[in-house]
């Protein structure tokens, strides 16, 4: 029977207040559903962000689109590590998948509502504050516990249980082009368990030395906290004095690219907001998104169930395709006015729908 998980829950926060050594087999496991949702739940604000760039080849879109393809190869070490465990990642359901706008998944950052929309200052805010580190070296913290304590608790879970590592069920894809530990590899040791979990979470917050990304694509990129915090403010950052290190938003100025003026989604969708229903081309194009990304989680699912290797590399080749499948359309729905004057226009849903 398939289990269901739902999204809209506080379960990490519950898990995070279990004792340490109550942190069991199905701890880790319930841990690492958590961590795959809450992977995926970063991807779609980011693209719609990326996408309604009007240059793609500006540096504000470089730099997101490096950050999104991290977040993919996160998923993807975040799923072997709970197959790895005896687990299956959940994600192609309309309980589990993330809903836009909401909360994070599992309570983590709770003052946070994530939304849809196109680049703009408040979306890089927000991007930042996703990813933001318990202690930052620039700025200060929200006071809640970040994504990074989370995986360090499941980090330690590891350690004191070795022993449920299996291998099994391990997508692996070669990302290393996007950059350095960028591989989607197989979870087979404790130490191969430690590296993946150390890459997710100083890719996205850096360590407490540094705000450089340790696993960069580029010599010198600074972790995702930073670099949204660095188009939020437009600036670079740099250091302005050392032993001890300080940092600060004072470098050369960063231009805020032309972007396509995507609206927040609502609650439910474009046709629950309480706007005029959309054409017919464009409700089309709605529909088209929200089935290619339906189908791109399930086959992610069928990916990690399948036990030849060659199923396993066409299904994930597929969600791969599926993924491509979303840009044109989406792109060409944040061109399409919404009916209200506004000045903004449509932009995907990322809605999980039955096919």
């Amino acid at each position: 029977m398939r289990t269901i998980v739902s999204y809209q829950s506080s379960r990490i926060v519950e898990l995070m207040d279990t004792r340490d050594d109550q942190r069991d087999a199905e701890w880790l496991k319930d841990a690492l559903q958590q961590a795959v949702m809450l992977e995926l739940s970063t991807l779609p604000p980011y693209l719609c962000a990326m996408w309604s760039i009007e240059d793609q080849e500006s540096d504000v879109a470089l730099a997101i689109r490096r950050i999104v393809f991290d977040e993919m190869s996160h998923l993807g070490l975040a799923g072997n590590l709970l197959t790895t465990i005896g687990g299956m990642p959940r994600l192609a359901d309309a309980q589990t998948a993330p809903k836009y706008p909401g909360p994070l998944p599992g309570g983590v950052r709770p003052e946070l509502t994530v939304f849809l929309s196109g680049l703009t200052k408040e979306s890089l805010d927000l991007f930042s504050r996703i990813e933001e580190p318990d202690d930052p070296l620039a700025e200060s913290g929200s006071g809640h516990t970040s994504i990074g304590a989370f995986y360090a608790a499941i980090g330690e879970a590891f350690r004191q249980h070795p022993e449920l590592i299996t291998g099994a069920h391990q997508i692996r894809r070669f990302m290393s082009h996007h950059g350095e530990g960028n591989d989607v590899v197989e979870i087979n040791s404790l130490a191969a368990a430690e590296k993946a979990i150390g890459i997710i979470k100083e890719q996205g917050e850096g360590t407490t030395a540094s705000p450089e990304n340790p696993h960069p694509g580029e010599e010198g990129e600074l972790a995702h906290f930073y670099v949204f915090r660095e188009l939020f403010h437009g600036r670079r950052l740099v250091r302005t004095s050392e032993n001890p290190d300080r940092w600060d938003f004072t470098g050369d100025a960063i231009a805020m690219p032309s972007a396509l003026p995507m609206g927040k989604v609502p609650v439910g969708g474009w046709e629950a907001g309480g706007l005029p229903a959309p054409d017919d081309e464009t409700r089309q194009r709605l529909v088209e998104v929200n089935l290619q990304y339906s189908k791109m989680l399930s086959f992610l699912e069928e990916a990690w169930e399948a036990t030849a290797t060659a199923v396993m590399q066409s299904k994930l080749a597929a969600a791969v395709t599926r993924m491509r499948m979303l840009v044109e359309p989406s792109q060409l729905l944040m061109q399409r006015a919404l009916p209200d004057g506004s000045g903004k226009t449509y932009g995907p849903e990322f809605r999980c729908v039955d096919p």
